[in-house]
């Protein structure tokens, strides 16, 4: 190839490659060199170290052999003595190198191949790394391509300057692509590998869709409207949550345009995909509620610490509300990243008349009251004797029907009960051999110490040796008849979230001296209370 060209052809093939396949012209002429130095191997021989040099203006060829000066010549092909270099070079020193100039060579055919090949390779080296870099930084955008060919369901696309794959479970369903259709996909990831960059492209990515969106609706790609959460059932259904920085300017008007010309274009793209676009809030119970249209509900109740929402719906909204196959509540719930739980007024109603009526029950044989003493303490909304034992007499004093000597006598015989209760439970755990030293770590609770004792656990060495899973459960194992099964945890029921399950095992591991104080503030102590018992 470039071997046998005179110093013209050399740059005109440098200069040729370059613009082909779209690389800087130095690193085609810098493969050429390699190339040249390869084939001189050669013919000088393979432990010569032979270096080519391609003037970039002018397209001259020099060739030179490298030369290490050292103090025993053990391969007279590449080193030199100090007395033989200094001959040539009186400043040279131990170390240094000396280039002697080669005179042109006439290649064989052998030669002149296998300088093609490093050319070749090292072209292809430095497309591929141009195509990365280029690539890289483009994760996000949406680009336009023509299908090259299609691979076991999956589709190579070519995007003028790369390739890109278009996974089978990254296409709408029922979409079918031959070669030299367009195709407009979502870039959603690029990796080094040994056969070059892969660029995965996908079509059922959420971010797809916003994409489009801000292709289609001006007031997005200019910023004056936010998609702010997305959630999609490729091919079927969608849910886009958007926000209007400019009061003036409707968020969802906007993405639906002049009689809904903007939403088609994006539903056309998308195979028909069903796309509701609703108002984002702040407040999650607004949120929700919008997010669950065109479902109607009735009311909310949050759980902020575990982001659960309970959602209460006329009876008639709640196939609705529910959707085919649960499509509306799942992507509302992903929409929004809060579990929901529906349910109907009826249902309600029953739970909350069941739940009145258990802790009716619970005041009455606890506090020894009639029952309508009993149920005005559950309608204002006591759940427990500890509650009533702890709140403020003011407070119960207020309530209709009561004075501050009710208010008195009832904390009393909460306190009496508590008192009781607590007793018979510390008798309970001496029964069962739990020492007293277990009641030393925080956040242990008498009742809690039964349960250890009705487990086994009767010292502070036999909590440090639990691990998380043990107090709170969680696992699901398949049992032979195919069906999962939930491991129940030592303290089910005590309402116990894993943080501090791990806190009461890591202070039994301080205690035995099984890690230290500066244990406790690292990730990993908790991650190890997580997945393994200690071992001391």
């Amino acid at each position: 190839m470039a071997i046998s060209a005179n110093r013209l052809e050399l740059l005109q093939i440098a200069d040729s490659v370059a613009r082909e396949k779209a690389i800087d012209r130095a690193i085609v002429i810098a493969a050429m060199e390699d190339a040249i130095a390869k084939a001189a191997r050669s013919r000088y021989g393979s432990e010569t170290e032979v270096h080519a040099e391609i003037n970039p203006k002018t397209g001259e060829l020099r060739l030179s052999r490298h030369l290490h000066v050292v103090e025993n010549v053990e391969n007279p092909a590449n080193q030199i003595t100090l007395e033989e270099a200094r001959r040539r070079n009186p400043a040279a020193q131990l170390g240094d190198t000396i280039a002697d100039t080669l005179p042109p060579l006439e290649y064989g055919r052998i030669a002149a191949q296998s300088a093609k090949q490093v050319i070749v390779q090292k072209v292809r080296e430095a497309e591929r790394d141009r195509q990365y870099q280029e690539y890289k930084d483009r994760i996000g955008d949406i680009v336009n391509g023509i299908v090259k060919r299609v691979e076991y369901g999956n589709v190579i696309v070519d995007l003028g300057r790369g390739e890109a794959i278009l996974r089978r479970d990254e296409m709408l369903p029922r979409e079918v692509f031959r070669n030299g259709d367009r195709v407009r996909a979502y870039i959603y990831d690029v990796r080094r590998e040994p056969r070059g960059p892969q660029i995965f492209l996908s079509r059922t990515h959420p971010q797809f869709m916003a994409k489009l969106f801000a292709q289609e609706v001006p007031e997005i790609y200019d910023g004056i409207v936010e998609i702010k959460a997305v959630a999609r059932d490729p091919g079927s259904r969608a849910k886009i949550a958007v926000i209007s920085r400019d009061s003036s300017v409707d968020p969802v008007g906007a993405c639906v345009g002049m009689r809904g010309s903007r939403v088609q274009a994006v539903v056309n793209e998308l195979q028909g995909e069903k796309i509701d676009i609703i108002p984002w809030s702040a407040d999650i119970a607004t949120f929700v509620v919008n997010a669950l249209a065109p479902a109607e509900v009735a009311k909310v109740v949050l759980d902020e610490d575990n982001r659960r929402i309970e959602v209460v719906v006329p009876d008639a909204q709640l196939s609705l509300a529910i959707g085919r196959r649960g499509q509306n509540v799942r992507l509302a719930s992903q929409l929004t990243g809060w579990d929901i739980d529906i349910l109907t007024e009826q249902e309600e109603s029953e739970r909350r008349q069941a739940e009145f009526q258990n802790r009716t029950k619970t005041f009455i044989e606890s506090l020894n009251v009639d029952e309508v003493v009993a149920q005005l303490l559950a309608s204002e909304g006591f759940a427990s004797v500890e509650e009533l034992a702890l709140v403020d007499e003011k407070e119960l004093a207020g309530i209709e029907g009561f004075d501050e000597e009710t208010a008195r006598e009832l904390q009393t015989r909460a306190r009496n009960f508590l008192a009781k209760q607590e007793a018979e439970l510390d008798a309970r755990r001496k029964e069962l051999g739990v020492r007293d030293e277990l009641k030393t770590i925080p956040g242990i609770t008498t009742k809690m110490l039964v349960r250890f004792g009705e487990h086994g656990i009767k010292t502070v060495e036999d909590l440090a040796g639990c691990a998380t899973i043990d107090l709170i459960g969680g696992t699901e194992r398949k049992e032979k008849e195919g069906e999962a099964k939930r491991e129940a945890g030592i303290l089910d029921g005590f309402d116990l979230s894993r943080e501090q399950a791990d806190a009461l095992i890591m202070q039994a591991r301080l205690k035995v001296g099984w890690v230290s104080e500066a244990d406790l503030t690292k990730p990993e102590a908790a991650q190890s209370a997580g997945n393994t018992a200690a071992n001391g």
